[in-house]
């Protein structure tokens, strides 16, 4: 019988653990997403932005509001109108300086749910374009400016640190 307990332990408490583990990365996809429409920005080819910012609407309304931690759930319904707005208007525009003002917007709302909420079990680096006094998010410690594309590719630096 002890053993038969001591079984049911271990397997109580993995399952805990196992969903705990599903629950901090619930929001993983939207950064994912958010990342994909940075990095198309970068290449400057706004077909491929609105694509993926249709990926990231798609996410953003599709996030498993029960698989979320509460606190996590909090800030993300804050931002969550806010960031589908942006990435509504994103997807729905071929012109990329839009597309950028939007993701400009995007950025900031996105840096305050990475800063309440966690997003990835990897560090997100905050970097700064002072030409166009915005942020982004980035996963990476190298600067690649989506605000400019080619024009002024590593135009910034990294401002902070958001560690997991």
């Amino acid at each position: 019988m002890k053993h038969f307990i001591t079984v049911l332990a271990v397997i109580a408490t993995t399952s805990i653990f196992s969903h705990l583990n599903a629950q901090q990365i619930a929001l993983a996809p939207v950064l994912t997403d958010y990342y994909n429409v940075k990095d198309a920005l970068i290449t400057s080819d706004a077909k491929a932005t609105a694509e993926k910012a249709a990926l990231l609407l798609k996410d953003i309304n599709s996030v498993n509001m029960s698989a979320i931690p509460m606190k996590d759930h909090m800030a993300f319904m804050a931002l969550k109108d806010k960031l589908a707005f942006d990435a509504r208007h994103i997807s729905e525009s071929t012109d990329i300086s839009h597309q950028r003002e939007h993701f400009a917007s995007l950025s900031a709302n996105m840096a305050s749910l990475a800063k309440q909420a966690k997003l990835s079990d990897q560090p997100i680096y905050e970097d700064y374009c002072p030409m166009k006094k915005s942020s982004w998010l980035s996963n990476d410690t190298a600067i690649k400016n989506p605000y400019f594309g080619n024009s002024m590719l590593t135009c910034g630096k990294v401002t902070r640190t958001l560690k997991p």
